[in-house]
């Protein structure tokens, strides 16, 4: 998101969840893992904080306000995603076929990457729901929607008339659900829709570079 609100181009390597042998290089082993000018930068919280230096290096990269909600995306929302997108086997199935549609797999790693990884993550989000104490799934996506609203306290972005590094990490962690059925269920219980439309229209079109277009 902060990439796609900045125009900054950029090339995106799906990472198969199994093997991921795209990262096979790294000692990182999470993602986002971003490459400028050859360093790799790694955890998003820390990728935007340096590419935010980079762009306004004269600007304090975040204020009170808008540190403890970034802090709350990291330590709060982020948690709730998983046992949400993973909560049946279907929704698992739902999530895992965008990433099996979208990276450069061949057709057998296409099949494993469904029903391997949706089968294993259906798992693991039990085991995260438990982690977190999470009783219901979707109470606790409402509730985190909720509290991101009432934040808001009546502006249009937390940063007031232009989005700040909170709305953007918490639309960058909604995006990826935003059409699944956890992502849709969120937008019809809650009032986040029209802050998510918002940041819709001013994070705008990804500046993604289309793979036949992309020069290494």
């Amino acid at each position: 998101a902060f990439l796609d609100y900045h125009d900054i181009p950029y090339k995106v390597v799906e990472v198969n969840p199994l093997s991921k042998k795209e990262i096979k290089w790294s000692e990182y082993k999470k993602v986002p893992i971003l490459t400028v000018d050859g360093e790799h930068l790694v955890d998003s919280t820390d990728i935007i904080n340096i590419l935010q230096h980079r762009i306004s290096p004269d600007d304090e990269v975040t204020n009170e306000e808008e540190t403890k909600w970034r802090k709350w995306v990291d330590e709060h929302l982020v948690h709730v995603l998983s046992p949400n997108i993973y909560r049946t086997t279907s929704e698992a199935l739902e999530s895992f076929d965008y990433i099996a549609k979208h990276g450069n797999f061949s057709y057998t790693e296409r099949f494993a990457v469904k029903y391997a990884g949706a089968a294993a993550m259906y798992f693991v989000a039990k085991k995260l729901k438990k982690k977190y104490n999470i009783t219901d799934e979707r109470a606790s996506l409402y509730d985190a929607a909720n509290t991101w609203t009432e934040a808001l306290n009546g502006r249009n972005f937390l940063g007031g008339s232009k989005p700040n590094l909170a709305d953007l990490a918490a639309f960058g962690v909604l995006r990826p659900i935003r059409y699944l059925q956890s992502g849709k269920d969120m937008v019809e219980h809650t009032q986040i829709g029209e802050w998510y439309q918002r940041m819709e229209d001013a994070v705008g079109e990804p500046s993604r570079i289309p793979e036949g277009q992309y020069q290494e």
